[in-house]
């Protein structure tokens, strides 16, 4: 009898290894799209709104006449890799000087 509870005992721990049932699958509904009428936060961009072309004369001159050029609107001197800051207004001049200080680009922005 001894041998009939040894060998027991030592099967038992053999029954916690069996393969755990398969789970049953779970059905998950896709989330409602919302329908969007237009996208919010956008500007739209039109070329030339703040008449940049207007002073085309003065590419390759140095950024230091800018304020000699009688800019009526709002505008902004980008340095050389200065930081420039990301909010966009399309009445505004962008003047971008390149590394000698010379206007290199003029646009909206």
């Amino acid at each position: 009898m001894n041998k009939v509870l040894i060998a027991l005992l030592a099967i038992s721990p053999l029954a916690a290894c069996a393969p755990a049932p398969a789970p049953e699958p779970i059905a998950v509904q896709p989330a409602p799209i919302a329908q969007v009428a237009g996208i919010s936060g956008l500007e739209s961009r039109e070329p030339d709104a703040c008449h940049a072309k207007t002073y085309t004369s003065s590419l390759g001159q140095p950024g230091s006449i800018i304020p000699s050029l009688g800019v009526t609107r709002q505008f902004r001197v980008v340095e050389y890799r200065g930081i420039e800051p990301q909010e966009y207004n399309p009445l505004r001049i962008v003047f971008r000087l390149d590394q000698a200080g010379n206007i290199y680009n003029i646009d909206c922005g």
